[in-house]
C-alpha cells in the first residue's frame, strides 16, 4: 500500500513538471514564431548534456543531505587536463579522457574524504575545492584556452536522428541513475542517510562509505560533463563551468529534490534541466537581456525552494 502511494505521488510530480514544461513551451511558442520548431528543440537537447550529468550527480548529493559547490570548477579542471594532455603532452585522445575522468573522481574523493575525516560541513569543504580546482585549472593551462581542433570532434559530432551522442549518453545515465537510486541497496542507503544519518549508524550501517561513493560518483559525472563540454566547443577553457553549480542545484530543486535530504528523483531533475533550458532559450528568443534572464531564473529557483519548504512541512504534518 505504501509503495502504491509513493508511485502515485511520483507520477503526480512528473505530470506536474511535464505540465509546467508544456506551459513554458506554449507561452514562448505564442510569443515568437521560431520557437516551436524541430531545429530549436534539437538544439536545446544537444546543449544540455553537460548540465544534465552534473545535475544528476548533484541529485545524489542533495538526497544524501549534503551539497557540492565545487562542480563547476571541477568541470573546468577536468576539461583543462583533457586539453593540455592532448595539445601539450601529446597523449592519445583516449588516454587524455581517462586522465580527465581520473581528475574528476579524485576531486570527488577529496571532497568526501575531507568532510568525513574531519566531520566538516560539505558546504565549507566544497567551497574550498571550488577555489582550489579553479586555481589548478589556470595553473595547468597557464590561464590560456587550449584549442583542440578535431582531436575529439567525434564525441560531440556524432548524431542519431539529429540528437547528439552526448545527449543520448546522458539520457542513458539518467535512466541508470534513477534505477540505482530507487531500485538498489546503494540507493536505499543514500536515501536513508539523507533522511536520518544517526538512525542509519545505530542500525549498524556505516554511512561513511556511502558518502564517499556519492561524492566520487558526482566527480565522475562532472568529469564526463567536462569531456563533453570540451568536445562541443573544441577547446578547453580554464573558466569553463562558472556558475554551473547553481544551475545544477536549481534543476534538482525544481525537480523536487529536497534540500533537507532524503528525497529526490533523477528523472524529475531531468525535467528541471529541461525547464531551465527551455526558459533560457525562450527568453533569448523573445530578445530578453542577460540580466532579465538571470532575474527570471533566480525567481524560479526561489519559488522552487519555497515550494520545497511547504512540501516538507506538509510531509512532517502527515507523519505526526
Amino acid at each position: 500500500m505504501q509503495n502504491r502511494s509513493r508511485w502515485h505521488a511520483g507520477l503526480t510530480e512528473y505530470l506536474g513538471l511535464a505540465a509546467a514544461l508544456a506551459l513554458l513551451v506554449l507561452v514562448f511558442s505564442l510569443s515568437t514564431r521560431n520557437f516551436f520548431t524541430t531545429t530549436n528543440f534539437t538544439t536545446i537537447a544537444n546543449q544540455i548534456p553537460a548540465l544534465l550529468l552534473v545535475a544528476t550527480g548533484m541529485t545524489f548529493v542533495l538526497v544524501l543531505g549534503q551539497i557540492d559547490l565545487s562542480v563547476g570548477s571541477v568541470l573546468g579542471l577536468c576539461g583543462s587536463v583533457l586539453g593540455v594532455a592532448i595539445t601539450q603532452w601529446k597523449w592519445p585522445a583516449g588516454l587524455a579522457m581517462l586522465a580527465a575522468l581520473g581528475a574528476g573522481v579524485f576531486c570527488g574523493a577529496f571532497n568526501g574524504a575531507v568532510s568525513i575525516r574531519w566531520r566538516l560541513p560539505t558546504f565549507i569543504v566544497t567551497l574550498g575545492v571550488l577555489e582550489m580546482a579553479r586555481g589548478a585549472a589556470h595553473a595547468v593551462t597557464r590561464s590560456q584556452t587550449q584549442y583542440l581542433g578535431s582531436a575529439i570532434d567525434w564525441v560531440a559530432g556524432t548524431n542519431v536522428l539529429g540528437l547528439s551522442l552526448p545527449f543520448l549518453v546522458a539520457l542513458a545515465i539518467v535512466a541508470a541513475s534513477q534505477f540505482a537510486l530507487t531500485r538498489t541497496v546503494f540507493g536505499r542507503y543514500v536515501v536513508a542517510v539523507g533522511t536520518n544519518e544517526e538512525a542509519v549508524r545505530l542500525s549498524g550501517i556505516d554511512p561513511r562509505p556511502v558518502k564517499l561513493a556519492v561524492f566520487m560518483l558526482t566527480g565522475l559525472l562532472v568529469a564526463l560533463a567536462g569531456v563533453i563540454d570540451t568536445a562541443r566547443f573544441q577547446s578547453a577553457n580554464p573558466n569553463a563551468g562558472l556558475g554551473l553549480e547553481l544551475q545544477a542545484i536549481a534543476a534538482a530543486v525544481i525537480g523536487g529534490t529536497s534540500l533537507m535530504g532524503g528525497r529526490g528523483s533523477v528523472v524529475a531533475t531531468f525535467f528541471g534541466v529541461l525547464i531551465i533550458a527551455v526558459l533560457n532559450s525562450g527568453l533569448a528568443a523573445i530578445g530578453a537581456r542577460d540580466e532579465t534572464k538571470r532575474l527570471v531564473t533566480g525567481a524560479v529557483i526561489i519559488g522552487a525552494v519555497i515550494l520545497d519548504q511547504y512540501r516538507h512541512r506538509l510531509e512532517r504534518g502527515r507523519s505526526t
